[in-house]
């Protein structure tokens, strides 16, 4: 038998939430000069800024 969703697992602050939805996580596959191998950067970011972030060198 499932446990009871508690009360307290939903998010309290409403705009804190659907602040939320407006960060991204963006992976970025980087070239190593030295060895050729490909390594990944990741980050959150501003939903408006992730065209800046991937076009970045």
């Amino acid at each position: 038998m499932a446990k009871a969703a508690s009360k307290n697992s939903k998010v309290k602050d409403a705009k804190a939430a659907a602040d939320a939805k407006n960060w991204t996580k963006v992976v970025r596959a980087v070239r190593s000069p030295k060895t050729g191998a490909y390594t990944f950067k990741e980050a959150i970011i501003h939903k408006d800024k992730v065209q800046e972030y991937i076009n970045q060198k």
